[in-house]
């Protein structure tokens, strides 16, 4: 059986289904844990940790499972600590994320015969800009369709490094007319989401990004994603975010609290403003 086959049946089946196919309970196991249900009123997972038959984290990536919510369970271990969506997708904390993924999707992200993608962008180094692309990226990887991040900081990319994936070619290769067919990256433990790395560094990142090859490249895979997200430099490197927010037609203006200057966020939305890029707002990152 292929992963694809596995994965349509896990959707497909029920909890004590999953649990008998991944964490060995037995048919009698999973009968016990229906009685014990019956008789004390409680949901089946509940039964099941309250038998010593799995652990609560093996109930909750059940869950994720049966109701198609891919995450990475913390016993894994495999994704960076920086991805708290993934890592801990039913704490308060990421709420957050997800009423972002609402906002966004009501007002610049929300389809329409002009579809955007979203540029993040932020005045100054330290605002945490990829941090929040990465995690509202997989955020929107939870969602039915395919979502891509692209890395377009080609002064400080660091995003491959966050999802642990290769950056050997990327988006330098692609608008350097070198790419090979590989360069768009599945991200592991999370099925609907991929990287486009910043790739090899280049001495005139400015230069490139201004290309209408940046454009075509963006319309292309408006087509094969149902939502892309692209990363920036701080715009304290000099005009590469407001070029990359140009192409992408949307942005989200990041600051962060008790750091960020009013003046410098209040310059970059009008810079935006004036360029007739869509805006999905300011967002101050207190995290």
């Amino acid at each position: 059986m292929n992963s694809f086959e596995e994965h349509s049946i896990l959707e497909d089946a029920s909890l004590g289904d999953i649990l008998r196919r991944t964490k060995g309970l037995s048919a009698d196991q999973v009968k016990q844990a229906l009685d014990y249900q019956t008789d004390h009123n409680v949901r089946f997972g509940d039964a099941v940790v309250a038998l010593g038959l799995a652990g609560t984290e093996d109930i909750v990536w059940a869950l994720s499972q049966q109701f198609r919510y891919p995450y990475a369970p913390t016993t894994a271990q495999v994704l960076n600590e920086e991805l708290v969506v993934a890592n801990d997708p039913f704490s308060e904390e990421v709420e957050a994320f997800r009423d972002l993924r609402s906002q966004l999707l009501m007002s610049v992200m929300g389809g329409g015969e002009a579809r955007h993608a979203l540029a993040l962008v932020s005045p100054d180094v330290g605002d945490g800009k990829s941090f929040i692309a990465a995690n509202l990226a997989v955020a929107f990887s939870q969602l039915p369709g395919r979502t891509l991040l692209v890395d377009a900081d080609l002064r400080a990319a660091r995003l491959h490094e966050v999802f642990g994936v290769e950056s050997g070619t990327g988006l330098t290769s692609i608008l350097a007319g070198r790419a090979n067919p590989n360069v768009i990256k599945p991200v592991g433990h999370l099925p609907n989401l991929y990287l486009l790395p910043a790739g090899v560094a280049v001495p005139n990142p400015v230069e490139l990004l201004q290309q209408t090859a940046f454009s075509l490249l963006l319309r292309e895979l408006l087509d094969k994603f149902d939502h892309v997200i692209v990363d920036t430099p701080a715009a304290s490197h000099g005009s590469d975010a407001r070029i990359i927010a140009l192409h992408c037609g949307s942005a989200l203006v990041i600051g962060r609290k008790d750091r960020s200057s009013v003046a410098h966020l209040q310059k970059l939305v009008t810079q935006l403003s004036k360029a007739s890029v869509k805006l999905g707002g300011v967002l101050m990152n207190e995290f």
